[in-house]
């Protein structure tokens, strides 16, 4: 079953419940989601749907920071898409997780202590493994730290 399904299912549920928040933000990402399907011109993959996702949850964290303070409205509203959208999202790697990646990956590429130097030959391996699965600022400072 896609995301697609599972979503448009979600929002059948709000509708019966009466919850226009919530269906509205789960219209707002079927809509999303069909829109990329229709650009690939060919159904999504799981990675791709998840990618939709986490971009759509982006999107929504930048609206909620970027929010003047005495506009609640708009924080209350991202905040709620936030919510939804992130019961579709697959979880984030850990730390620990992040770290036996780049283990396997330094394995690989021959390296025994990475150092900043070998960042770029490293990250240049490791972000198609973790694409979609952990956030890349999070990966960039788990190296960071292990190449001190």
């Amino acid at each position: 079953m896609s995301k697609i399904d599972v979503v448009r299912a979600a929002m059948v549920q709000a509708m019966k419940e009466k919850n226009k928040e919530r269906k509205d933000a789960l219209s707002m990402l079927l809509s999303v989601l069909k829109n990329a399907e229709i650009d690939k011109r060919s159904p999504l993959t799981e990675d791709e749907e998840n990618a939709v996702v986490k971009k759509e949850i982006k999107q929504c964290q930048e609206t909620y920071d970027s929010a003047p303070a005495d506009r609640t409205d708009i924080k209350e509203e991202a905040a709620l898409r936030i919510s939804v959208y992130k019961e579709f999202a697959p979880e984030d790697m850990s730390v620990e997780q992040i770290k036996e990646v780049i283990q396997s990956v330094l394995g690989e590429l021959g390296i025994e202590k990475p150092t900043p130097a070998d960042k770029g030959k490293i990250m240049k391996v490791l972000m198609p493994r973790v694409k979609g699965k952990a956030d890349g600022k999070a990966v960039n400072q788990t190296l960071a730290e292990m190449s001190k």
